[in-house]
């Protein structure tokens, strides 16, 4: 009997991972409980229990008040007691284990199957042990998720709320990150290192790796033979595109890299304030800059710069209409471009006392040229008013001379109509 218990609990601890001891302490409590019960059949006072369990032979002794009971004493109450409390122990143990193992695997990725789909999430079937739960708006928009289809995510959050509750993600930067170092075994061994990621979720990822070791190189480790690499987790984040760039310690170095495929003419940094001011030629903006400014955003955020980028012509013009005002000469007009004045708006908006920091500009001067281009600002507004009325006026014209030929056109032919 001694034998059977202890082989049921040997059992248990080889198939639900549960620690032997606890399900000795387990069933332990259950007979204190159900000696308590039958005691208390006998006395109304509360009887002093102590339980016996030797963990090599599984030899069990209860003692009431000191007096030892056999096991028969305990009846039907007491066996019945006892596998409750079992049950209730071996299934807070097992929510125990999910919850300690998933815990240990926040900041990781997992695969799972998708299991559910909710209106406000998906949920995800994590190799039978638990549920994974990825809420609508941590999915990615070229997310389309189906019934039984595998998929990887990133661990976002683990916690106790009725139970264990797993919070994935499909948008954290984190999930890119654990992709590459699974298809990368560089970064995995730490021969390549991912130095920083900037992402839009759906759209586009610029990522920084460097190499450890002069004879590897990092991006073609990344990239993989004819892109085979880089093509597997382009495939998992739905078709995201991925520029992989090539870490510098220079910083000018890496922000010309972060811009790529644009080619960068001159960098002029503001190590301070942590700013960058490029210059391209002017056909290559708008590929610096990048679709809705996407290109130069996700370059700023990758290096931790704050990046403007100008086209040399741009920059000329700019100069040139700032010299338009009395109080503006070209040196001048040059440092007003170059600390981001570069439009009269710009300057007219601008708060004197901030002007008056730069240099060769005091306080008198710094209000005098923003009273200036306030009111060529409201002169140039008045003027492209005129002018837009004027055409809005011509455009009338034009039309009322149309609508009178069509007239002039009908009556000829009503002319005709009766003569005929």
């Amino acid at each position: 009997m001694n034998k059977e218990f202890l082989s049921i609990l040997e059992q248990l601890e080889r198939e639900k991972g549960i620690d032997k001891n606890l399900l000795l302490e387990a069933v332990k409590h259950a007979l204190m409980v159900a000696a308590k019960k039958i005691a208390k059949l006998k006395t109304d006072e509360e009887p002093e229990v102590e339980v016996k369990i030797d963990p090599a032979k599984g030899d069990i002794s209860v003692f009431i008040a000191g007096k030892e009971i056999v096991s028969k004493e305990f009846g039907r109450i007491a066996a019945q007691t006892a596998r409750q409390v079992i049950i209730q122990k071996i299934r807070e143990a097992e929510k125990e284990n999910v919850y300690n193992e998933f815990k240990g695997k926040e900041g990781d990725i997992v695969g799972g199957v998708v299991y559910r789909l909710e209106k406000k999430a998906v949920i995800l079937d994590l190799m039978g042990k638990a549920e994974g739960i990825i809420p609508h708006s941590f999915l990615s928009p070229l997310d389309r998720l189906r019934l039984g289809e595998r998929v990887k995510t990133f661990v976002f959050e683990v916690k106790k709320e009725q139970g264990t509750q797993i919070i994935l993600s499909r948008r954290h930067e984190g999930l890119v990150k654990k992709l590459f170092e699974l298809e990368v075994p560089e970064i995995y061994e730490g021969i390549v290192e991912i130095k920083n990621i900037a992402r839009e979720v759906g759209e586009r990822t610029k990522i920084a790796v460097y190499s450890k070791d002069d004879k590897v190189d990092c991006v073609g480790a990344c990239v993989g033979i004819r892109g085979s690499r880089v093509k597997n987790i382009i495939e998992e984040l739905r078709g995201e595109r991925i520029d992989i760039i090539r870490w510098h310690e220079d910083i000018k170095e890496f922000i010309k890299a972060a811009l790529s495929p644009a080619t960068v003419s001159l960098i002029e940094l503001d190590r301070e304030h942590k700013r960058a001011r490029v210059m391209v030629a002017a056909d290559q903006l708008s590929l610096a800059i990048g679709k809705r400014g996407q290109n130069v955003r996700l370059a700023s955020k990758l290096v931790g710069w704050e990046i403007d980028v100008r086209s040399h012509e741009i920059r000329e013009e700019e100069i040139k209409n700032l010299q338009e005002l009395n109080s503006v000469g070209k040196k001048l007009a040059v440092t007003l471009v170059d600390s981001g004045y570069g439009k009269l708006k710009d300057l007219a908006q601008a708060n004197p006392k901030e002007l008056a920091k730069l240099k060769g500009i005091g306080k008198k001067k710094a209000e005098q040229m923003v009273q200036e281009a306030k009111k060529e600002l409201k002169s140039k507004e008045k003027e492209t008013k005129a002018i837009a009325e004027k055409v809005e006026k011509e455009k009338i014209e034009k039309e009322k001379e149309v609508e009178k030929k069509k007239e002039e056109i009908m009556e000829e032919k009503k002319e005709q109509d009766s003569q005929e």
